[in-house]
C-alpha cells in the first residue's frame, strides 16, 4: 500500500491557495450570470457543462501539476474531451483528480449548494483531498492518516443517534438501472430519510460533520468520490460496495455502494442494499 511517503505532499496551504484562487478566477464570477452560450450537453439533457467547469479544470491543470513534478491531472472534462485520461488512475505519476464544478446543474440553477473536489492520489490511494465551497467559503481538508478538518476544525461525528431513521442522501432513480433502483429501494422500506443528491462533494462533508448518516451512489466516476471518502474515513467513517470491499478509485466497484459515519452504520446501509 503506498503512503504519503512515498513522494513529498506539497504544503496544504498552496493548494488551498490554488483552488481558491481559481474559483475566484473562474467560478464565482459566472455564478448567476450563466448566459445559454455559456453551457452545454455533453453525452445528454441530464449531463450538462459550462464555461466555468472548463474553465476552472484548466486552471487547476495548471497550477496543480506545478506544485508536484511529474503529476498529472485526471479531471472530469478532460476525461469527457478523451476517455484515455482516466486510465492514470492505474499509472505511477502522482495523480491530482478534479471536478471543477462539482453539482453544475445546482450552480446553473443559481443555488448555492456545489463544490470544488481536489484530491491526490499515486498507486490507486487517495492521500489528500480539498472539498471547498465557494459561496460560504468553506474549505473541508483531509490527509490520510492525520483527520479531517473543516476550516481548521477537526470531524468526528461519531455515529448516528439510536432509535432514529438513517438520514441520507442517493443516487436520484432517474439515473439508475432496474436492478440499481430495487437495491435504493430498500433504503425507503428501511424507513430512512432519505433525499437525491444535488452535489456528491457535499453530502460526503454532511457525513463527516454528522449533518447526513450515509450516502449511497450507484456511478463511480472518481472525480466525485474520492475526495469525499478520504474525507469521511478520516472522521471515522467507512464506506462499502455491495461486494463488502471498500469503493476503489480505479473502478470496477460492485454497485451500489455506501459511505457512512461509522463502519458498522456502513455495513447496515449494505445490508439494506442488498435486501432491497
Amino acid at each position: 500500500m503506498a503512503d504519503e511517503t512515498a513522494f513529498r505532499l506539497p504544503p496544504g496551504a498552496r493548494v488551498e491557495a490554488v483552488i481558491k484562487a481559481a474559483a475566484d478566477a473562474e467560478i464565482m464570477p459566472r455564478y448567476r450570470r450563466l448566459s445559454a452560450e455559456d453551457i452545454s450537453e455533453k453525452s445528454g439533457p441530464h449531463d450538462l457543462v459550462t464555461v466555468a467547469d472548463r474553465r476552472a479544470e484548466e486552471y487547476l491543470t495548471r497550477e496543480l501539476t506545478s506544485l508536484v513534478p511529474g503529476s498529472v491531472v485526471v479531471g472530469e472534462e478532460a476525461v469527457a474531451a478523451d476517455p484515455g485520461v482516466y486510465g492514470a488512475l492505474d499509472g505511477d505519476a502522482p495523480v491530482w483528480i478534479v471536478d471543477p464544478v462539482d453539482g453544475t446543474r445546482v450552480f446553473i440553477s443559481g443555488a448555492p449548494g456545489f463544490c470544488t473536489l481536489v484530491s491526490l492520489a499515486r498507486y490507486g490511494e487517495v492521500l489528500a483531498s480539498w472539498t471547498y465551497a465557494p459561496v460560504t467559503g468553506s474549505m473541508a481538508v483531509a490527509v490520510r492518516g492525520r483527520g479531517a478538518h473543516l476550516d481548521g476544525r477537526p470531524l468526528r461525528p461519531g455515529p448516528p443517534e439510536a432509535g432514529r431513521p438513517l438520514r441520507m442522501a442517493m443516487s436520484h432513480p432517474d439515473f439508475t438501472s432496474d436492478e440499481q433502483k430495487r437495491a435504493l429501494l430498500g433504503l425507503d422500506r428501511s424507513g430512512a430519510v432519505t433525499r437525491g443528491s444535488g452535489s456528491a462533494g457535499l453530502d460526503y462533508l454532511a457525513v463527516a460533520t454528522g449533518e447526513l448518516d450515509a450516502v449511497a451512489y450507484n456511478w463511480e466516476y472518481a472525480w466525485d468520490h474520492a475526495a469525499g471518502l478520504l474525507l469521511v474515513t478520516e472522521a471515522g467513517g467507512a464506506h462499502l460496495t455491495l461486494s463488502g470491499e471498500p469503493y476503489r478509485i480505479t473502478g470496477g466497484n460492485a454497485l451500489p455502494f455506501t459511505a457512512a459515519r461509522t463502519e458498522a452504520t456502513a455495513r447496515h446501509v449494505r445490508r439494506l442494499l442488498l435486501n432491497g
